[in-house]
């Protein structure tokens, strides 16, 4: 399989190239521009956060807690929060990424899981979508497509990494078709991916940017905001009891 410095690499690449384009091409904000190329570049270590303890996961959880608070400021401000509620929230989310989400992949997760797989892609792009909340839709659709860029990025070179030339023909290594895939062989990896995958793409629907989108998008949030509400009144009935 290709190393982290070819990962890192070709999704930085990638990065300057998405980036780079979007605002000589199309007049995106610099500032915009840039953020989306430094996403594409840190999406490339993504699928490898199942690798266990090494440079991709390190740098990984060390790059989202540092930089997911900042994306989360501009939720905060709309719902309304203090300066020193932000601080703190920020505090744990950091602390909550930097040490318990580490904890978790290190204990959780095998290497070639479901974090190398279609699905897996889709799901960090929406979670970029729900963080990165300023810009109108097309920006939010912009940031969310550098995170899919560079994680398939990564997926791709695996692909390619897993076949090798023997004589005048090639031969597939057994790794082969373990990174673009829809599903593993673990039944419970797939039902906590796919399971998360929904989730996510209720919480996406449910934002209000879909409202003035088109009629579609408004039925579709209104009924992602029916589910949301569902669940939170299931919530709250299961706090009385």
């Amino acid at each position: 399989m290709a190393d982290f410095k070819t990962h890192i690499t070709t999704s930085t690449v990638l990065g300057f190239a998405y980036g780079g384009a979007a605002y000589s091409m199309f007049d995106v904000p610099l500032e915009t521009s840039v953020l989306a190329c430094g996403l594409c570049s840190v999406s490339g270590m993504l699928p490898d956060l199942d690798s266990g303890p090494g440079i991709p996961l390190r740098e990984s959880l060390a790059f989202a807690a540092a930089f997911v608070p900042m994306l989360l400021m501009d939720r905060a401000r709309h719902m309304g929060m203090s300066a020193e509620s932000m601080v703190l929230a920020g505090a744990a989310v950091y602390l909550a990424i930097r040490f318990g989400l580490g904890w978790l992949l290190r204990r959780y997760t095998v290497h070639r899981g479901m974090f190398h797989s279609l699905p897996a892609c889709v799901i960090f792009a929406e979670l970029a979508f729900l963080l990165c909340t300023s810009g109108g839709l097309s920006m939010r659709y912009f940031k969310a497509g550098a995170v899919a860029l560079g994680f398939l990025s990564h997926l791709v070179l695996d692909e390619i990494w897993s076949i090798e030339r023997r004589g005048l023909g090639l031969r597939f290594k057994q790794s082969f078709g373990t990174a673009l895939k829809l599903w593993s062989k673990s039944t419970w990896a797939n039902i906590s991916t796919y399971a998360k995958l929904a989730v996510l793409t209720v919480l996406v629907l449910n934002d209000p940017v879909w409202v003035d989108v088109s009629p579609t998008g408004e039925k579709l949030h209104n009924m992602a905001r029916k589910v949301v509400e569902q669940v939170q009144r299931r919530e709250a009935e299961q706090t009385q009891r």
